[in-house]
């Protein structure tokens, strides 16, 4: 027993990286591979079943329990991000440093990647079924749907920039009031399921259109991915370029959803949360000064 617990020691030390920001990246990369793997999953279960084997709702359940279980697995390490939206919104605020949105992205988007490759693996033989042999883009038998987002018919390039903008928005304000200590704060260890929550009711509300993705590296990782595995650039074409919008729509609500909060919430309670700080210091400062003149 010793002797297992000396090699297995050796083994971790071994394999610990130590560069934080590293450590980092790799926890981000895992965090999304589950929110990937699970939410795709259930895509795959409903496409490729046509509907006997899930709905609408437990794609949107699996979503939201992926995103809490991703969350849960990286966040002691990374914060759990599994969004380069979140990353980009703390970055703008001053609570993370810059160096961490181009790093996170890479990984998130790394992980999204491995996430669609391992559902793709699991139903291989079942997509090829469904698509008699043939791996389609759009149209009645598409599989490149279960993994990256695609609008409906009667969607437009503006209506879906807008969507993805809106959606964005109000998981990012929805993300900094859960984040918040100013603002009624969530007790210790439930954040994630909150965030899964939030993953939920957007999906719930807001995913008819185009599938939710709110965030690009949720989004862009498994269409490279559907790309190289077979599928083609017909991915990035397919309805004028579509695949713009999921990239770059999200980071303009970021930047909406960071000015909502801040200007309707945040700034107010960091403000009354600062004044009563300054004020409890006046406070001390006087009895100082009075305990000072007493003891002369």
């Amino acid at each position: 027993m010793g002797k297992q617990k000396f090699y297995l020691d050796k083994l971790a030390r071994t394999f610990q990286i130590r560069n934080r920001l590293l450590r980092q990246g790799l926890a981000e990369c895992l965090g999304t591979l589950i929110l990937v793997m699970f939410g795709c999953g259930a895509v795959a279960q409903v496409v490729l079943s046509a509907g006997s084997h899930g709905l609408f709702l437990t794609v949107n359940f699996a979503f939201g329990f992926g995103a809490t279980l991703g969350i849960l697995v990286c966040g002691q390490v990374s914060g759990g991000h599994l969004n380069p939206t979140v990353t980009f919104a703390q970055c703008l605020l001053g609570r993370e440093p810059w160096i961490k949105f181009p790093v996170y992205f890479l990984f998130q988007t790394l992980g999204a990647f491995l996430g669609s490759g391992v559902i793709f693996g699991l139903y291989y033989d079942a997509m090829w079924d469904f698509g008699k042999n043939d791996l389609i883009v759009v149209g009645e038998k598409a599989t490149a749907g279960i993994f990256a987002t695609y609008p409906s018919n009667h969607l437009t390039l503006l209506n879906g920039f807008f969507d993805q903008l809106i959606g964005t928005a109000a998981l990012i304000v929805c993300i900094l009031a859960i984040v918040d200590p100013y603002n009624n704060p969530i007790p210790r260890g439930l954040e994630a399921f909150t965030v899964g929550f939030v993953v939920l009711v957007i999906g719930l509300s807001m995913g008819f259109n185009s599938g939710y993705a709110v965030n690009p590296a949720r989004d862009f990782g498994p269409r490279l991915f559907t790309a190289l595995a077979g599928w083609g650039r017909e991915v990035f074409t397919a309805h004028s370029y579509w695949f713009f919008v999921p990239i770059f729509a999200p980071f303009l609500g970021t930047v909406v959803g960071v000015l909502v909060y801040q200007l309707t919430v945040g700034f107010h309670v960091e403000g009354e949360a600062r004044d009563k700080m300054e004020a409890t210091e006046d406070e001390r400062i006087k009895l100082s000064n009075v305990a000072t003149k007493d003891a002369a």
